[in-house]
């Protein structure tokens, strides 16, 4: 067996289940990651710049149509889901695949296997108004129970008790992703958004790059990141970087990863907030050309002009409007690099989404959190 095919610790094998845990002693251990990350609510901003490069440009809709890759969600979990409340709100889970085919393979590093994992995941909550929402994060490593799914070959994989949440989307797709997170929750996702490494960092170029204030030096040899403290226009390889380092600054976990992510969310939002007055008609349509390629939808967004109308609710919210919290969970004391959730706190959460309410400030405090906070500046 070689080196990248041995299991790490508390990742599911084959069978879908996890392989043994050992207890780690001392402090947490960095492990090399070669599973570079992507950002994947930049589908939601995508589908920002989406509407605006819409705008006017009506006789193109079928050439933007025939870019979308939508999956059939509903027709895939069948009837078996959490009750879809009508209240106004809606909840999206927003993911991202770390494929390393195409010209993913040269941004994302290691092998191309014939597989893909979600190594970044959020449930975007948008109250009713769509005015604001709740952002909550996801930690890939994460140990949760796994349902049981059917993958897109009509493979039934067994349900794991307890298995890295990344690997509901490598078992069983994007199907299997949403079952899980729905299984976990009680909260029914009304839509899919999921977008890769070579559209995001394409889309970031589009926009001529974002700004942000880092207040530390960052440097990740993995990530190719290498920036001092201060204000930053990033590239889309430079963007890339940051939302995928976990060495580059804190304790070279995932949920200080996920800090860096929210906090540059915030940034990207803003700017696409405003691209309407800044770009000519033609690099609105690039940059809608772009974000419909680079997004995969559930089949009730597969076209410019749902996506457009989908987009057109969200479009006017700015990041102050936005609460980012990750999912409530404590280090795993079987195995530092694995987390656990806490089962109270979260049921919080869910609690308030499931009645469009605001997530409690109890429901995040002292739990696990990573510490990269404050390392770009709001």
């Amino acid at each position: 067996m070689s080196a990248e095919s041995i299991p790490e610790p508390g990742t599911p094998d084959d069978s879908g289940t996890t392989a043994p845990r050992h207890r780690a002693p001392g402090r947490r251990r960095k492990p090399r990651s070669r599973r570079h990350k992507a950002l994947l609510v930049t589908a939601w901003s995508a589908a920002g710049v989406l509407v605006l490069g819409g705008t006017g440009l009506g006789y193109l809709y079928f050439s933007l149509n025939d870019n979308i890759k939508s999956v059939d969600i509903n027709q895939a979990l069948g009837t078996d889901r959490p009750l879809d409340v009508d209240n106004g709100s809606q909840d999206i889970l927003v993911l991202g695949s770390d494929t390393r085919s195409g010209s993913n393979k040269k941004l994302g590093g290691g092998i191309d296997d014939g597989s893909a994992r979600s190594d970044t995941a959020m449930i975007v909550h948008v109250y009713e108004g769509h005015k604001k929402a709740s952002v909550v994060s996801i930690p890939r490593d994460t140990l949760v129970p796994r349902p049981e799914c059917t993958d897109s070959q009509g493979v039934k994989h067994d349900a794991a008790s307890l298995a890295m949440f990344n690997s509901a989307y490598s078992t069983g797709g994007a199907a299997c992703a949403v079952k899980t997170v729905e299984s976990m929750t009680g909260i029914r996702m009304d839509h899919y958004l999921e977008v890769d490494f070579s559209g995001f960092q394409k889309l970031i170029d589009e926009l001529g790059g974002v700004e942000v204030t880092t207040t530390k030096n960052i440097t990740d040899k993995e990530s190719h990141l290498d920036l001092e403290a201060g204000t930053h226009r990033l590239t889309g390889k430079q963007a890339l970087g940051l939302v995928r380092t976990r060495h580059g600054v804190g304790d070279g976990s995932d949920l200080g990863r996920i800090q860096l992510q929210q906090a540059f969310i915030k940034a990207l939002v803003n700017q696409v907030k405003d691209i309407g007055v800044l770009t000519s008609p033609t690099k609105l349509y690039d940059l809608a050309d772009t974000a419909t390629k680079t997004v995969t939808t559930d089949s009730d967004l597969d076209s410019v002009k749902d996506l457009a109308s989908f987009a057109g609710g969200l479009k006017g919210m700015s990041s102050s409007k936005m609460n980012m919290v990750t999912m409530p969970v404590q280090y795993d004391p079987a195995d530092a690099n694995r987390v656990l959730l806490q089962k109270t706190k979260a049921e919080l959460v869910w609690d308030a989404l499931k009645n469009d309410r605001a997530i409690p400030k109890s429901a995040t405090e002292k739990t696990a959190s990573g510490d990269a906070k404050g390392v770009i500046a709001s």
